[in-house]
């Protein structure tokens, strides 16, 4: 092997060639996710329930990185035959599928703990835990034919300290995230003596924040919170590391409380 070879080896991303679906796209967390992973030499297949927003996002990304491959599809990720379908036609159409990263997101709280609406455990639990429920049945068995299968959540600090008035917010992450970590025992269990080839892994923040929220209030400091950017950085790096090293932690992005 030549200098010139081996210095391209090492300079290779992991991510390149790799094909990745991203849930809940079409925010500013998704934006900067699909660029960062577009970036990297990733096919990225996007979904989100907002038709519109998941257009601008793809878009930007395909005009930020000439050449990439970013698709968007709209999916009912509330119905897990769809989601099936979607992953089946993805890993179809790509001769795999090494990734899907969870940002499908939603906040409900209240003043304190006796205010709780339980109609924002309703709508949470949907969001924030049934969505997980359905893109980690949907998807993994695709992730464990793959060499770098990873799937992501992205959770809150919440989930392991609640506060009073977000109960029905964090009770739906610590679920979510008990849910990703019965998936990374299940690709341990199926790496078997070897170590798994595939990972679930929570990457956790106390808040995001983006360039339209410090227009908004210039004066916030926001504390703790993880720029978008950040995140989508942190993401792309959960495949630089290896499976059995990520499989069944969470990664924090902040603090811990």
């Amino acid at each position: 092997m030549s200098d010139r070879t081996t210095k391209e080896a090492r300079t290779m991303s992991a991510l390149d060639g790799a094909v990745v679906a991203v849930a809940g796209a079409g925010g500013p967390a998704g934006r900067a996710t699909l660029l960062r992973l577009a970036e990297a030499g990733a096919t990225v297949v996007a979904s989100d329930a907002d038709v519109a927003r998941l257009a601008e996002a793809v878009d930007a990304a395909r005009y930020a990185h000439g050449g990439a491959t970013v698709i968007g599809d709209t999916v009912d990720l509330l119905d897990l035959t769809a989601t099936r379908q979607w992953a089946a036609r993805t890993e179809k159409e790509f001769g795999r599928i090494d990734g899907l990263v969870h940002l499908v997101g939603g906040w409900r709280g209240s003043k304190n703990f006796a205010e709780t609406d339980l109609a924002d455990w309703d709508l949470l639990e949907k969001l924030l835990i049934r969505t997980v429920q359905h893109t980690t049945l949907a998807f993994q068995d695709g992730l464990q034919r793959s060499d770098r299968g990873r799937y992501l959540l992205i959770s809150a600090a919440g989930a392991s300290k609640p506060t009073a008035g977000n109960a029905a917010y964090s009770a739906s992450k610590a679920a979510a995230e008990a849910w990703t970590l019965a998936l990374g025992d299940a690709f341990r269990k199926a790496g078997g003596e070897q170590g798994p080839t595939a990972a679930a892994a929570i990457l956790v923040v106390k808040a995001l924040v983006h360039d339209a929220m410090r227009a908004e209030r210039p004066n916030a400091k926001f504390a703790g919170f993880t720029d978008v950017t950040e995140l989508a950085e942190a993401i792309a790096g959960v495949w630089e590391r290896p499976a059995g090293e990520v499989n069944g932690t969470r990664l924090w992005l902040t603090e811990k409380p």
